[in-house]
């Protein structure tokens, strides 16, 4: 499978995305909106941003995997956050949790703040797609 990476030199340059991914073939996988919710059906990570996008990811690395593809073929992530702020104040290490389960691949991605969840100690929801060889 070839991605593509566009990103037009007229756009700002991208810092932790891609502007688009261009796939010429492979199967689509839709990922789910996931929180942080364990096995048990409670939040981990209650008031822990960090943790909570840690498990989040640790959840599309399962879903991921059993396609039988890897976390660099997620092309698109949604991520809606109950704090902006927190978040933003957070990037650094949200950086570093994010390269450990992708190395330096970014796929695209768009940021929402919301004011709730389904879960209440929820503070951040990802959705995307993947495009499995």
């Amino acid at each position: 499978m070839e991605k593509q990476f566009i990103n037009p030199p007229e756009l700002a340059e991208p810092r932790g995305f891609n502007h688009g991914i261009l796939v010429t073939e492979g199967r689509l996988l839709f990922l789910a909106g996931q929180d942080a919710t364990g096995k048990n059906g409670r939040i981990i990570g209650p008031g822990d941003l960090l943790l909570q996008y840690e498990e989040i990811l640790r959840h599309f690395q399962l879903v991921v995997t059993q396609a039988g593809g890897q976390m660099t073929d997620i092309v698109k992530l949604n991520i809606f956050v109950k704090d902006r702020d927190n978040y933003v104040d957070k990037l650094r290490d949200l950086g570093a949790i994010h390269r450990r389960y992708f190395g330096n691949y970014y796929p695209t991605m768009a940021l929402f703040e919301v004011n709730k969840f389904f879960q209440n100690e929820a503070l951040i929801e990802l959705e995307g797609m993947a495009v499995i060889p």
